[in-house]
């Protein structure tokens, strides 16, 4: 990234606060129980933690849009709940995050999705999910496609898959419509089992892991990773592939070539919500006016810099500033 570019970072932050992005996909409740261990169960050989604090986080596709709006961006969510006090406490947290909920379908069949970590002398000991994956229905689906369509000014749609049933193929294919309508830009974090649904959207952005499932392939060097990229491109009909590499950095794929960014050496405390931080903050850079590829070099960045703090964390915009700054 050029002197020029860095200089105008804060210009850009700047003109996403004027954007509003919805994010659609899996949302759920983040629960710790944090406490110390001071001994072994009589009975059985397991730690007991003696709790000293409990706290409730958004998670999943609600982290990419604490992620936006820590950008500056106005983050409308999409996604599905039960109809349960899990529920209510999600929607209270994102009216203290001030994050619009007008897309979140409360479904009675359901569960609120709830991940609940007991933390013990500073160790995760154990997670519990409890959750419900089956597809979204037919009611819920309308529900979405109905508040999205009344959105005002949407400037980017972000679909967030945790295959946890929010996002189906029917969802993505009328989302997709809505969005090439509208001409809106769509972005997607995918996961497994939608992997090959998202033909025509604006920018893919899938990790080692996910593409190696998706294609079953084993991405084993430069060479596998950009066939890899280049498969993407041609048999799904998307023109922008960023393919996240862990500690191997980014490859970002368009039609004119590719672009390699490489991690940036830095201590990491918690890997968590590092793929939030990347598709919210690349996301917010490419509508705000930056390219492709300089929105994934800052989304890099941005990435490292959470992976650097405990726990899942939203990006902020001094953090970035001063970290583009550092790094490139």
């Amino acid at each position: 990234m050029d002197r020029t570019l860095k200089n105008k970072l804060k210009n850009y932050l700047q003109n996403a606060s004027n954007k509003t992005i919805a994010v659609i996909g899996d949302v759920m409740l983040d629960q710790y129980f944090i406490g110390n261990v001071m001994r072994i169960s009589p009975e059985a050989p397991v730690p007991v933690v003696d709790i000293t604090a409990e706290s409730f986080h958004l998670g999943g596709a609600a982290n990419v849009a604490q992620n936006l709006k820590s950008l500056g961006c106005n983050s409308i969510l999409f996604g599905l709940l039960g109809d349960d006090i899990n529920a209510e406490r999600f929607i209270e947290l994102c009216k203290e995050k001030d994050l619009n909920p007008d897309g979140l379908y409360k479904d009675a069949n359901r569960i609120t999705t709830i991940k609940s970590r007991i933390i013990g002398n500073g160790q995760q000991i154990v997670r519990m999910d409890s959750e419900i994956t089956d597809s979204i229905t037919k009611i819920a689906e309308d529900f979405i496609i109905k508040k999205l369509q009344s959105a005002e000014q949407l400037d980017a749609i972000i679909f967030e898959d945790y295959d946890k049933g929010t996002i189906t193929k029917q969802l993505i294919n009328r989302i997709i419509l809505f969005a090439k309508a509208n001409n809106i830009p769509t972005f997607v974090d995918p996961k497994f089992n939608n992997f090959s649904n998202y033909s025509g959207v604006t920018l893919f952005k899938p990790n080692k892991k996910e593409t190696e499932a998706g294609l079953k392939i084993k991405l084993n060097s430069k060479e596998s990773i950009i066939a890899a990229g280049n498969t993407i491109m041609k048999e799904y009909n998307i023109s922008n592939v960023l393919i996240t590499l862990g500690a191997d950095g980014m490859i970002l794929f368009e039609k004119d070539g590719i672009t390699e960014i490489s991690t940036i050496a830095r201590k990491v405390a918690d890997v968590s919500g590092a793929g939030d931080t990347t598709i919210a903050t690349l996301t917010a850079m490419y509508v705000s006016g930056m390219s492709f590829a300089e929105a994934s070099m800052v989304a890099n960045v941005g990435a490292g810099i959470v992976c650097e703090k405990p726990g899942v964390v939203a990006i902020e915009q001094n953090d970035l500033i001063e970290g583009v700054k550092k790094y490139l």
